[in-house]
């Protein structure tokens, strides 16, 4: 059986099992190196109330790096993920401002965003086409629509009674968070326990020879786009709750911050293989870095290189723990 970080042919049983723990390990390090640094230069990081909030800014990156990494481990990429959260975003908060319930109106905003994913997987998989350009095409598309469909405007009025439902917390814990783990248990129940996750793992791995195997590719392809979409609309959500408005320019570079969680998380931007436990961390990570800086009066342009050089050591990492492999 295929497991999360295989790439190809499975290794030898026993490197394969211990890949993943060690992996994820050395990204729960990084992690907990940050908060130290932050802990000793930046005071007020350790409060409870500020781990809280960097746990509730970092959701929605988290959610939308999820659905990035589905579409990563398949061997694709995915650059629309912040216009089909805005265009999510409009459609819903539209409902629901003309009087709509809350649930039927986040419905057809994660059924939009799921239905975006799907097209950006059959223009990839009927059109022949990569996944780069697609995803680089429906970028503008998607965002055009948004602003098109607002006149360029924020969408302001979303009821009292859903903002409350987002902004609410459990047990002291923020529901956005709650939300997000839910669906980071799902997803990671995809990856290991099902059918979907192994044929997602081969597809990524070696595509020839997953359709050889009999894989489904354009379906799975598909799959993986509108989990990415539906992900992506879900976060909107969340961040409209927040505000109380949807603007057609939300979810703007979006796509990066979900690139650069699952990549320093370690999936492999050559496909087949990705951790969801590290995209969670890896979005703590983004989250807690840049709280930290902010903390510490950090101009925003240096926390940009400072996200940037994560960025590349965790490549760097990562290919050499694939040279070694």
């Amino acid at each position: 059986m295929l497991t999360l970080t295989d790439k190809a042919a499975p290794a030898p049983g026993a490197s394969t099992r211990l890949r993943v723990p060690l992996r994820d390990f050395g990204t729960l390090l990084g992690l907990v190196l940050i908060v130290l640094v932050f802990a000793v230069a930046a005071p007020g990081f350790l409060t409870e109330r500020n781990l809280l909030n960097i746990l509730q800014q970092s959701s929605i990156n988290a959610c939308v790096a999820l659905g990035m990494t589905l579409v990563i481990v398949s061997g694709g990429i995915d650059l629309s993920v912040g216009p089909v959260a805005a265009l999510s975003a409009v459609l819903s908060a539209s409902l629901m401002v003309a009087g709509v319930p809350p649930v039927l109106a986040v419905l057809a905003g994660l059924a939009l965003g799921a239905a975006c994913g799907a097209v950006n997987g059959a223009l990839i998989c009927f059109g022949g086409l990569q996944p780069f350009i697609v995803t680089l095409g429906t970028l503008s598309t998607y965002r055009a629509l948004a602003l098109i469909a607002t006149d360029g405007n924020p969408i302001f009025g979303v009821p009292q009674s859903f903002r409350a439902l987002v902004n609410g917390n459990v047990g002291g814990i923020p529901m956005a968070v709650i939300v997000v783990l839910a669906v980071a248990l799902l997803a990671g129940l995809i990856l290991r326990k099902t059918p979907f996750g192994e044929y997602l793992l081969a597809v990524g791995g070696n595509e020839e020879a997953a359709h050889i195997a009999g894989v489904p590719i354009a379906l799975t392809k598909i799959g993986a786009y509108m989990l990415s979409g539906l992900l992506a609309a879900l976060a909107a959500m969340i961040l409209v709750g927040r505000l109380g408005a949807a603007e057609p320019i939300l979810g703007n570079l979006w796509e990066l911050d979900a690139i650069a969680a699952a990549a320093i998380g370690g999936a492999s931007l050559m496909g087949g293989k990705g951790s969801i436990l590290g995209t969670l961390l890896g979005a703590v990570i983004l989250g807690a870095m840049r709280n930290g800086l902010t903390l510490m009066n950090v101009q925003a342009f240096y926390q940009l290189l400072a996200t940037g050089l994560i960025i590349l050591l965790a490549m760097l990492v990562d290919r050499f723990a694939r040279g070694r492999a």
